[in-house]
């Protein structure tokens, strides 16, 4: 084989599995695994606990493989650009990863990521995104970009799983708008 077409083939390859990340998420109708987690909002620390937050409205859960990284940049400043549209659903947004644990606090806080609007947290070793059938095959110990809506029983109401970043703000705020009782304030 040429040079050019094993290296087109590996591409193929390469770029197949990474669009289709995992298969086994959890199902509609499952309920959430329960979780607490370190986390940061616009750089500060605080402990994020999934119960708590779901007696606020529902929560969205974003899996992401790391700050940081084109993807999750894209993915981060997405859900920040929204984050008001999330809160008329009285929803809650957590972005979980995995990877590049030491930037979190940084990229929390950053005006072109976050923006200080929504925290993320800390998934040390990845046992919260094995929980959610969210890890990253060709990363073992990093979650992929999956993506959850909570409903306030602890169900999973919605899940929406890509790498590309560009969709998962627009599949999570039309689960929520399909939520029975769902009324985005005017």
């Amino acid at each position: 084989m040429k040079p050019s077409l094993a290296l087109a083939a590996a591409t193929a390859i390469a770029l197949a599995a990474f669009s289709n990340p995992s298969q086994a998420e959890l199902k509609v109708g499952a309920t959430a695994p329960e979780f607490s987690l370190p986390a940061w909002l616009a750089g500060n620390p605080f402990t994020f606990d999934l119960g708590a937050a779901l007696k606020k409205g529902p929560v969205v859960v974003y899996f992401f493989p790391a700050p940081h990284t084109s993807g999750c940049n894209v993915e981060a400043h997405l859900f920040s650009e929204s984050i008001d549209k999330f809160k008329a659903y009285n929803a809650t947004v957590i972005g979980v990863t995995a990877g590049n644990l030491d930037q979190i606090s940084d990229f929390s806080k950053e005006t072109e990521h976050c923006s200080g609007k929504f925290p993320v947290a800390a998934d040390k070793d990845a046992k919260i995104a094995g929980e959610y059938d969210a890890l990253l095959k060709l990363r073992p110990g990093w979650s992929d970009r999956t993506s959850y809506v909570i409903n306030q029983s602890g169900k999973v109401a919605a899940v929406y799983s890509a790498m590309s970043p560009k969709d998962h703000v627009g599949e999570m705020l039309k689960a929520l708008a399909a939520l029975p009782h769902a009324k985005p304030a005017s």
